[in-house]
């Protein structure tokens, strides 16, 4: 866990990396719940039986986007702020969807610092580059540059 107090500490991390996190099993119902919530319901994602029979990964697999979701919940396993105001998701400059995570795939993120603007009274915008890892796989399943903004 990589734990900041300030922005002068954030900019002293830039390009060393955070994690990995914990594992993540993604489960049939956190894919069944995704797409009811997104209405995502394409059978790949939530047909058990025809994804074993049709599919070309032998199995349902998460959406993509499911995938992308797990990233507040993991990199807070591997940074925090201390002393800041709000930290808020800023949106993403690039996303890759690098391999398929099937249902019952544990997952975890390794994120570096990319990348900290110190905006003085308005805080500091902080891009992280993402790999999302895939227990058993030699490959990510997804790569994204993840903007945040922090007011301290």
């Amino acid at each position: 866990m990589q734990t900041f107090t300030s922005i002068e500490a954030l900019k002293a991390f830039q390009g060393k990396e955070a994690g990995p996190s914990d594992w993540h099993r993604v489960t049939q119902q956190e894919v069944n719940l995704f797409a009811e919530a997104t209405g995502d319901r394409q059978w790949i994602h939530v047909d058990p039986e025809r994804a074993r029979r049709e599919s070309p990964f032998n199995g349902p697999v998460a959406h993509g986007f499911l995938t992308l979701s797990l990233l507040p919940m993991l990199m807070a396993q591997v940074t925090s702020f201390k002393g800041e105001r709000a930290l808020i998701n800023y949106g993403l400059n690039r996303v890759r969807f690098t391999g398929p995570v099937p249902v019952d795939a544990k997952v975890r993120v390794r994120a570096v610092l990319a990348n900290v603007v110190d905006e003085g009274q308005d805080g500091a915008k902080v891009t992280w580059t993402v790999t999302f890892e895939m227990e058993g796989s030699a490959r990510p399943v997804c790569v994204a540059e993840s903007l945040a903004k922090l007011y301290y």
